[in-house]
């Protein structure tokens, strides 16, 4: 099965651990880029920059405050990457069971 486009750029997002930290310190509340920044060990700018990522992963969205926009967790995309490994650990199990079973009648 093909994986779509949108599942990429999401695995890909995911795939670094500081857009993992900040993706669960949205989870736990919304927050601006300077809040965020002053968290981590990387400067407003490299954070920013991190957000843009999970932004166009459709991971975050950015609600406009009066200062600086502030970005939540966007569930949707998240439960979308979660459906796909559950499916594909589903596959893999199964396929694992067929290849144990084999081994199996080979001994």
């Amino acid at each position: 099965m093909p994986v779509e486009a949108a599942l990429v750029r999401t695995f890909h997002a995911l795939a670094d651990p500081l857009r993992l930290e900040i993706l669960g310190r949205l989870a736990a509340a919304p927050s601006g880029v300077t809040e965020l920044a002053r968290e981590l060990p990387i400067t407003r700018q490299g954070t920013a920059k991190h957000l843009a990522v999970l932004r166009e992963a459709e991971l975050v969205v950015a609600e406009t405050n009066r200062r600086e926009a502030v970005y939540r967790v966007r569930a949707a995309t998240a439960a979308d990457a979660a459906r796909w490994l559950a499916s594909a650990s589903a596959s893999w199990d199964t396929q694992l069971g067929l290849l144990k079973a084999a081994a199996e009648d080979e001994a």
